[in-house]
């Protein structure tokens, strides 16, 4: 099959560094996304979002005439669906932006097409696309559809997105072997076949793991705070068994993958999904628990000094040295101290990442590292671990910022 364009509907994190690499790559890209400035940045040759070397990426394809970002889809060989599949309020899975997306390049689409879903989806999502062209009166039998989910650790896409293995399960056998031919003329990693199903609960499953394992790490820094044991010491002795590797634990979990992830598995399958629930459950406990011990040791320095301490809270994003900040905890964990009456003038906010944002006052890092009494690391950016001790600070490492290596 000869591919010429590709049109990309999406351009948040996965989606631009794909358009990105594709348009690199020769392939003519037409970008599509709904919110006109991300369009106009792109245009420009810039990047709305923090990724090491997209930069380079987004400027090479738009100065070379192969990357073009616009508000609606046009006609292509291969469309690529990658947006975001949030939940409901119960934890139910949301793909209206998969459908609307669906529904968006209907009027496009021509016979030996190619529909690629990227988004991390609930099981049966590659099949609802199915049937939500059927219901258009459009003749699926003659598209490919296909679900080939990115598999990429925020801070290293575009080297991962090139060589991470990738999994591609079609609606039927001859899509998948189109769709695996036309990854493998742009990633250097094995591109492994399967059926759609398969491919979506394999995503489901490689979160959900992670997510287990964070949990038991993040209880473990709750068990040794009670025990008085440095939670970061005892990982590094117990990860010297050869069988053994603990993660590092955190302030929570964070990120539109591992945070959301295993309620689409929880919600399909609430009887069978017992320990991947405790996972979520735990995690999302341990920003509680975060919250508590930053608000005690307020109160204790507020009876010991007899006026407010000043709570520097540093880090918004789900993890380190990135600007996403979908589902971090640490957002979770500012917003709830600032509910409390009185705190917003006795709060620092640090995020280095970012230059602003809707709701928190941001400060430098090292301006409020200086003014405050408090000083809670939540999220372990680079930035944060060139601060020199200070023992006149109380000092809360949620992350691992103090710790040695």
């Amino acid at each position: 099959m000869n591919i010429n364009r590709i049109c990309v509907v999406g351009l948040g994190y996965i989606g631009l560094p794909t358009a990105a690499l594709l348009a690199n790559r020769g392939y003519m890209v037409y970008g599509v996304d709904v919110v006109q400035r991300v369009v106009d940045t792109i245009n420009r040759g810039e990047i709305h979002i923090v990724e090491p070397e997209l930069d380079t990426f987004v400027r090479s394809a738009v100065n070379g005439g192969k990357l073009i970002a616009g508000t609606q889809p046009q006609e292509a060989d291969v469309f690529i669906i990658a947006v975001p599949t949030p939940f409901h309020d119960n934890y139910v899975p949301n793909i209206d932006y998969v459908i609307s997306a669906t529904k968006s390049i209907s009027p496009y689409l021509k016979d030996g097409n190619i529909i690629i879903l990227e988004s991390t989806s609930p099981v049966g999502t590659t099949d609802k696309i199915v049937e939500t062209l059927e219901s258009m009166n459009i003749n699926t039998d003659k598209l490919h559809i296909a679900h080939c989910p990115e598999r990429v650790l925020p801070g290293k896409v575009m080297k991962e997105l090139i060589e991470n293995d990738r999994i591609v399960g079609g609606t039927k056998e001859e899509s998948t072997k189109l769709v695996k031919a036309f990854y493998e003329s742009f990633v250097s990693g094995a591109v492994l076949i399967t059926d759609a199903k398969t491919a979506e609960m394999c995503k489901l499953v490689e979160n959900s793991y992670r997510d287990t394992n964070i949990a038991f790490a993040n209880e473990l820094s709750m068990i040794c705070d009670k025990a008085n044991i440095n939670v970061w010491e005892l990982i590094k002795l117990a990860n010297k068994h050869p069988r053994v590797n603990i993660l590092q634990p955190g302030a929570g979990v964070g990120g539109h993958c591992i945070a959301v992830d295993p309620w689409f598995i929880v919600s399909a399958y609430p009887e069978e999904a017992k320990v991947i629930k405790q996972a979520r459950l735990s995690n999302d406990y341990k920003s509680e628990w975060v919250s508590e011990k930053i608000k005690n040791a307020a109160l204790q320095f507020e009876l010991k000094h007899q006026r407010k301490a000043r709570v520097a809270y540093f880090g918004l994003a789900f993890k380190p040295d990135i600007d996403d900040l979908r589902e971090s905890p640490a957002v979770h964990i500012v917003k709830r101290a600032l509910e409390t009456e009185g705190e917003k003038e006795n709060t620092l906010v640090v995020e280095p990442n970012i230059s602003e944002h809707p709701i928190f006052d941001l400060v430098n890092y090292k301006n409020a590292y200086e003014n405050a009494d408090i000083i809670a690391f939540l999220v372990a950016h680079k930035e944060f671990k060139q601060l020199e001790n200070n023992s006149e600070k109380i000092i809360l490492d949620f992350c691992g910022v103090t710790a040695k290596n």
